[in-house]
């Protein structure tokens, strides 16, 4: 792949046919949330980003498209395509490669505000139907897939019911969209800790909010979410504050 100038990304690892939009969108992507491409500035023509990467124009239109999707770059018909402000985006977006260290220290800072006062909100609003749908994840977390791929799936399940216990569509949107960025944090828990023992004490956590949310307690429902969240964050590395 030709090396790219003026500031464009660089990528040693030769990109595959069939991943190159993607590695493209990710590379262009990277340096938008860098800040290293600033806001309002104008993307190069497919034929130039075409010679940077050294592949084919089609590529390229397909990442770029990937990067409209994404809401971070806007097309003027006949102009070319411009780099958004986080302000003006349109959509949500955060890449597997910004969850590292103080990445993923910042989500589970998002989850304590959202998760909390969800829970908190769920014990008040929660129907008997909510209840049932919550407690079947929880109890398909304590069978026969707890030490699987299943039990995570159950895990984030769980998450997303309480969310919509809330009765509020724009918590659960957000809720669920920060579930499926947290499933590798889970998976990484699960490969550095003895696993017998973390689900043993995920369970415990998540036993103690059902709880809370059976007896229509808020106080109990936020205190057991945020001690959940903050020995979630833990098992991971990252120390969240109470």
């Amino acid at each position: 792949m030709s090396a790219p100038s003026h500031g464009w990304p660089t990528d040693e690892t030769p990109l595959s046919a069939e991943l190159l939009p993607d590695r493209v969108a990710a590379m262009l992507s990277r340096r938008i949330s860098e800040g290293a491409i600033a806001p309002g500035t104008r993307l190069p023509t497919e034929q130039k980003l075409a010679a940077l990467f050294g592949v084919s124009r089609n590529v390229v239109r397909e990442a770029v498209a990937r990067l409209r999707a994404d809401g971070l770059v806007d097309a003027r018909q006949g102009v070319g395509s411009f780099v958004l402000a986080p302000e003006r985006r349109l959509a949500i977006r955060i890449d597997a490669a910004a969850l590292g260290g103080e990445g993923m220290a910042q989500l589970f800072e998002l989850r304590a505000i959202l998760e909390t006062e969800a829970a908190r909100l769920a014990a008040t609003r929660r129907t008997e139907a909510d209840l049932e749908r919550i407690g079947a994840a929880l109890e398909r977390m304590r069978g026969e897939e707890r030490w699987e791929e299943g039990s995570i799936d159950a895990d984030l399940v769980f998450h997303r019911e309480i969310a919509a216990a809330t009765g509020n569509a724009f918590i659960e949107t957000f809720v669920s969209f920060i579930c499926e960025r947290i499933r590798g944090s889970i998976r990484h828990a699960r490969a550095i800790n003895p696993i017998a023992d973390l689900v043993e004490v995920n369970l415990g956590e998540h036993d103690r909010i059902y709880a809370a949310l059976r007896a229509a307690a808020p106080d109990e429902a936020e205190a057991a979410m945020r001690a959940h969240l903050v020995g979630a964050a833990a098992r991971v590395g990252v120390t969240l504050k109470r």
